[in-house]
């Protein structure tokens, strides 16, 4: 089995695959946490839980790259940190918890092995999810009472790619 993290301080989507099939997708959402511990250790509960149900069962984990620079419009220099920082925290409790180094793949890598194509202009987290809800039977999504995605929906996307980007970099590797 494969574990996929989208590790973020608002929400913290996970995927648990065997193969091609999904036995978890789901979000850690950690926004009614203000202290930075607190996130993490509401996310360190979510992955004890994980290791109690299926530790001896995954044999490699993939993390979403955190983002390594600026980018006009988006995170500042403190929330790059503070993001930084949580996402060594969490790969640091994976480690911990299961034994094992997680591999850490960026987004966009993760979608191109996935052969999922982001159009020029548009944005990804959009795009990923529709793609998703039209090639993946087994993912289902809730939908706000204005008929929008709820916010858990993207991250769970996300964890999904990335968990399924794990599998085939898994297969290319007992391949070699």
């Amino acid at each position: 089995m494969i574990l996929g993290l989208d590790i973020s301080t608002s929400i913290t989507g996970y995927t648990l695959l065997d193969g091609d099939k999904i036995i978890l997708n789901g979000a850690w959402d950690t926004r009614k946490y203000k202290d930075f511990f607190e996130k993490v250790m509401y996310v360190k509960s979510g992955l004890e839980d994980i290791h109690k149900q299926y530790g001896k069962q995954i044999v490699a984990v993939y993390i979403e790259q955190s983002l390594q620079s600026f980018r006009s419009g988006f995170s500042s220099a403190k929330t790059l940190s503070t993001l930084s920082r949580f996402n060594g925290i969490i790969s640091w409790l994976v480690f911990d918890n299961f034994k094992i180094k997680p591999e850490y793949i960026a987004a966009t890598s993760a979608r191109k092995l996935c052969g999922i194509k982001i159009p020029r202009g548009e944005k990804a987290k959009p795009v990923v999810l529709k793609f998703l809800l039209d090639n993946e039977p087994s993912f289902v999504i809730d939908y706000t009472r204005h008929g929008n995605p709820k916010p858990e929906s993207y991250d769970r996307a996300d964890s999904l790619v990335i968990a399924k980007a794990g599998v085939i970099c898994e297969q290319k590797s007992l391949k070699s």
